[in-house]
């Protein structure tokens, strides 16, 4: 269940990002903002890691799929949405 919140949360704070971003710059600033989430999405799911292996006792080797489970498909996500609204040449 914790596993859903902390996907749930991200795609709230990607959502977040994206508007905010489209609110500033329109596209090339939705580009940015999505961009720019891949490094908060990293220490967000580098902190839980953090706390599963300090606070709820879990082993590095136990929390690191969850870990990846939680950043990669954000994570890609928000990279296509880079990809696709980034300026043209």
């Amino acid at each position: 269940m914790h596993t859903i919140m902390v996907i749930t949360g991200g795609l709230v704070l990607m959502a977040f990002c994206l508007v905010v971003g489209r609110w500033l710059g329109g596209s090339a600033g939705l580009a940015t903002s999505a961009l720019l989430f891949v490094p908060i999405w990293l220490i967000v799911t580098a902190v839980n890691l953090w706390v599963g292996v300090a606070k709820a006792g879990h082993s590095v080797a136990e929390e690191l799929p969850i870990f990846a489970l939680l950043f990669a498909p954000l994570a890609a996500i928000a990279l296509f949405a880079w990809w696709k609204y980034k300026p043209g040449p």
